[in-house]
Order: C-alpha cells, then structure tokens, then sequence
C-alpha cells in the first residue's frame, strides 16, 4: 500500500536527478511501473499522480533541468557568488519540504479519505 508508493515516489526523485526530461523520465518508468502496480491493484491515475510528485519535489535540484541555467543567472543578479552548489544546496531543504508535504497529501488524499485523483476514476482495481 502506502510504503510501496513512498518507495517509488523516492524512486521517480532520484530518476529526474539524471533525467532532466519529465516525459523522458515517464517514457523510461511508466513501462516498467504501471503493470507492476496494476497487478497490486491500483489503477494508472494514482501511479502518474505518484510520479508526478517524485518528480516535480526534486526539479529545482537537478542541474538537468532546462530552465536551470536561467534560474541561476537569475539569482547571480542577486548574489554575486552564486554558482551550481550554491544553488542546490540552498534549494535542497526547499526540494525535502515538497517531496514530504507532497507525499503526506497524496497519503492522505489517496489512502485516508480514499478519493479519486481525476473525474470518475477508481483508485483501486478489483481483481
């Protein structure tokens, strides 16, 4: 249930670090995580709004992303020293925060109060 979906949302974090792309990242996960889940019993909705929490959490970390570049000429107007560390490591307690309260809310939404994550979809198959 819930720690297998805590897993692969820290899995789909770790992923984007080297895949910049979101739909490169999905195009490599969703093959292989989608069956596998469905088998468990929940359905593609709630697995993509999973990924999508690892990987938006983890965004501002990962130099791959393609507005990286922009976002640190941007602060370095701000702050003369800036650089790639800089700017990960003051982002990375921001990148936690997300990924935690994010994940707590898919928790909750997901498995609490047991409501769809778009119109008219289940979230659990019944085999």
């Amino acid at each position: 249930g819930p720690e297998l979906f805590f897993l692969f949302i820290g899995v789909c974090g770790v992923i984007n670090l080297s895949l910049g792309s979101a739909s490169a990242q999905w195009a490599v996960t969703a093959p292989i995580f989608i069956p596998m889940l469905m088998l468990v019993g929940y359905s593609p909705e709630v697995i993509q709004a999973a990924y999508r929490i690892g990987d938006s959490s983890t965004n501002i970390i990962t130099p791959m992303m393609s507005y990286f570049g922009l976002i640190l000429a941007v602060a370095e107007k701000y702050r003369r020293d800036m650089g790639i560390g800089t700017l990960i490591s003051m982002m990375l307690p921001y990148s936690f925060i997300f990924l935690t309260c994010w994940s707590i809310f898919f928790y909750l939404w997901v498995f609490v109060l047991g409501l769809p994550v778009g119109p008219n979809t289940p979230t659990h198959y019944t085999m």
